[in-house]
């Protein structure tokens, strides 16, 4: 009976380290900071792009990209929800 205890416990444990993990997953996919990030590395990613291939004010120019990708991947979770819905 104490061998199944403390497989229950150890079980259980276990489950709540998942359920922790899960929930910091969670937590950084909507974070204000995962957001922000994928902006500057998007922006800088497509400045050395422009850059490279001499289009003009590469600085600028990239902002629009960097954003309308941002504003992309912010609708999917609005998208998921529909589509979540639908099944």
């Amino acid at each position: 009976m104490a061998i199944k205890l403390a497989k229950l416990e150890k079980e259980i444990s276990i489950i709540k380290k998942r359920n922790k993990r899960v929930e910091l997953d969670k937590a950084w996919e909507t974070s204000f900071i995962r957001k922000i990030l994928i902006f500057l590395l998007t922006y800088v990613v497509i400045v050395i792009f422009f850059y490279f291939a001499k289009l003009p004010q590469p600085f600028i120019n990239s902002i629009v990209p960097a954003v309308a990708f941002v504003l992309s991947t912010l609708t999917l979770s609005f998208f998921k929800k529909l589509w979540i819905r639908s099944k």
